[in-house]
């Protein structure tokens, strides 16, 4: 597969892998035997990025993720995250957190379930309202002095938060929600920022969690599916955003493609620094996702797709409120954190 470079001179392959579906969120999972083959047939097809985080489960994606990629640890780029405040033995999660006392102990367990000895890429998950990000920044740097992490990455930043962080600890990548149904960081300035300061990234919900691929239309969420909770998804809303399934299917047919690649290739023409995730538990998908690298998408055609797509209305929220206000949040200064 083709490469690309995300900040910080960070190669990995064109599209990467996101592993949280193989077992956490969606009502469809597989067992680890099946997501440990599974990653390792994109390892096969030429995928270098796979993308797991210590809430999926929680701890068990890290685990599969570890396995199946350790024959394999010198070839592939491995990143995780933290924020979340998880007990280790429990496993429950009671929020947002990334005291900096906390995220070297979460560093550590990751490490020890991932079976390596280095992160490739840590992001901080959700940025936390009670922890200045230059205190963050400032741990992730000395991890990184100290071979535990080699980069630096966040997700879901406010456009400020991620300058300021970048100051003390240059990021390598971004990890935000953008895809032909979600396009906010054209404008809220993480795009904007990623260019200036050479930053890579790494769309997730490429294909807007299963929907753009057209295999959801007319059909109901089963019980246990996180996406059911979310305005986005419910039946009205989906009913108007068939609209974009609509018109990437006419692309696609037009194309001789998959309206799933169509959206990838749209994406990955954005810039040359963007490496989407999509994920999936099933081979035949995992391999449609992966030829989308050689869509080439010409000019008319994108100002096709931007236009027709400009002239749709995307109906309802991404998130339910209490995920969305975890979205896009600016990180406190320290002096609002000392008063």
């Amino acid at each position: 597969m083709k490469t690309r470079t995300l900040g910080q001179g960070l190669q990995a392959s064109a599209l990467g892998f996101g592993c949280m579906g193989l077992d956490f969120g969606y009502a469809t999972r597989v067992s680890k035997d099946e997501g440990v083959t599974l990653i390792r047939q994109a390892v096969d097809r030429g995928v270098t990025l796979f993308d797991t985080a210590e809430v999926y489960g929680p701890f068990t994606n890290e685990v599969m993720v570890g396995e199946a990629l350790r024959p394999v640890r010198d070839q592939v780029v491995i990143a995780t995250k933290f924020g979340f405040d998880i007990d280790p033995e429990t496993a429950e999660n009671r929020g947002v957190s990334s005291r900096p006392e906390a995220i070297r102990g979460i560093v550590d367990r990751s490490l020890q379930r991932l079976g390596i000895e280095t992160i490739d890429l840590l992001y901080q998950h959700r940025v936390d309202p009670n922890v200045p990000i230059e205190d963050v920044a400032g741990v992730v740097r000395d991890l990184i002095a100290e071979g535990k992490v080699k980069h630096f990455g966040l997700s879901e930043p406010g456009a400020q938060t991620l300058r300021r962080a970048h100051a003390v600890q240059p990021v390598t990548a971004v990890q935000n929600e953008y895809s032909l149904w979600w396009r906010a960081p054209e404008t809220n300035g993480i795009l904007a920022a990623c260019d200036e300061l050479g930053i890579g990234f790494v769309p997730y919900s490429p294909l807007g969690k299963g929907f753009l691929t057209g295999a959801m239309s007319n059909q109901a969420l089963p019980q246990g599916d996180f996406r059911a909770t979310t305005p986005r998804f419910q039946p009205d809303a989906l009913a108007k955003n068939e609209a974009f399934v609509d018109l990437l299917r006419r692309v696609a047919g037009e194309k001789g493609a998959a309206p799933a690649q169509i959206a990838l290739a749209w994406l990955l023409a954005q810039r040359p620094y963007i490496v989407p995730i999509p994920g999936t538990t099933k081979l035949h998908r995992l391999e449609e996702n992966i030829a989308a690298a050689d869509v080439a998408l010409g000019d008319d055609e994108l100002r096709d797709i931007n236009d027709a797509a400009s002239r749709i209305e995307p109906a309802g929220e991404r998130y339910a409120p209490a995920q969305m206000a975890m979205a896009g949040r600016e990180a406190p200064a320290r002096q609002e954190v000392a008063e």
